[in-house]
């Protein structure tokens, strides 16, 4: 059974492990780079060894200017799972059923339980190779990027660490299980690409924030500093509302700060100061950068579980007798 899975489903394989190590290659090598880079000009900045802060702030702006783009093009490795799972998930069973080739193998030796039960674990265990390898070099090429920029955002959380595998075979049963309601594999494709992007969306921006209460960071606004800081002061932390609060708590709006402003200048002074002598904080609603790892456990258990749903229905679907 298992030769008979790789018969069936090599080239699917093969040409998601070749993809993969196309952008693994093109990971490496600029990932060599950046990190030289990065450990050359820039991490003395950050463990407080650098003497002379205006080079930082050059070779900072240089390294940016150099390697920012990254982040940007990592956004699109988000497609990774998805491919990987619904190029495996989706002909699973909608090929055979398009074919007719699965009443044949039915009526062979082997059970359909044990048919299903060795083609998918077979498929998952190379999904979760691919993907936890994958993931694996993108957390390594990260690393410098993170420090600058957090671990919390699309181009960082989701494609690093464990939910990526997770994905992955969210989008293999939501492609299974399409593929044994619907009996075609392109429409199998479609509705599971449609799934998946709806879940990820909607748990990314909907469920993610609320995975625990947000911290909130209160501070009195210093009287004659040059600006007002914006988040925590750690960059790894994820800022997800900041804004300004009078004497009493009360939140205020961005015309209040317009008010402020004009006092301030009849007034002879500084907003900071006005601000200050007025009771005025700054207020900051935010994840700490050490709560990570237990969000990358908590939307994992997510895509799992949904995947364990999703193979439900896929058995469920197989045990009937006429398919």
């Amino acid at each position: 059974m298992i030769w008979l899975t790789w018969r069936q489903h090599r080239a699917e394989a093969i040409a998601a492990t070749a993809v993969l190590l196309v952008l693994s290659a093109i990971l490496v090598i600029v990932g060599l780079a950046m990190h030289a880079t990065f450990d050359q000009n820039i991490a003395s900045c950050f463990d407080g060894s650098a003497v002379d802060r205006d080079v930082c702030s050059t070779n900072l702006q240089a390294f940016q200017k150099t390697f920012g783009s990254a982040t940007t093009a990592l956004i699109l490795l988000n497609a990774v799972p998805l491919a990987v799972g619904a190029l495996l998930g989706a002909p699973l069973l909608a090929h055979e059923l398009e074919t007719g080739t699965l009443q044949l193998a039915w009526t062979q030796a082997v059970p359909r339980m044990r048919w299903l039960a060795v083609k998918v674990v077979s498929l998952m265990t190379l999904i979760v190779v691919l993907t936890g390898a994958f993931a694996a070099l993108i957390t390594w090429f990260r690393q410098p990027l993170d420090t600058l920029y957090g671990t919390y955002d699309a181009g960082a959380f989701d494609v690093e660490a464990i939910v990526p595998a997770a994905y992955a075979l969210f989008a293999f049963t939501a492609g299974a299980a399409a593929g044994a309601l619907l009996r075609r594999s392109i429409s199998a494709i479609t509705v599971s690409l449609l799934a998946y992007v709806a879940v990820r969306v909607t748990v990314e921006s909907g469920l993610r924030p609320r995975y625990r209460a947000p911290l909130t960071l209160v501070e009195n606004i210093a009287a004659g500093s040059h600006g007002i800081a914006i988040g925590t002061g750690n960059r790894s932390d994820w800022t997800l509302d900041e804004g300004f609060a009078d004497a009493g708590g009360r939140h205020l709006a961005s015309t209040d700060i317009n008010t402020f402003d004009d006092a301030a200048r009849d007034a002879g002074v500084s907003l900071t100061t006005y601000m200050h002598d007025h009771g005025i904080q700054r207020w900051v609603s935010y994840h700490p950068a050490s709560r990570f790892w237990e969000f990358q456990f908590i939307e994992a258990g997510i895509f799992l579980t949904l995947a364990a749903v999703l193979l439900a229905v896929v058995v469920w679907r197989v045990k009937r007798r006429a398919l």
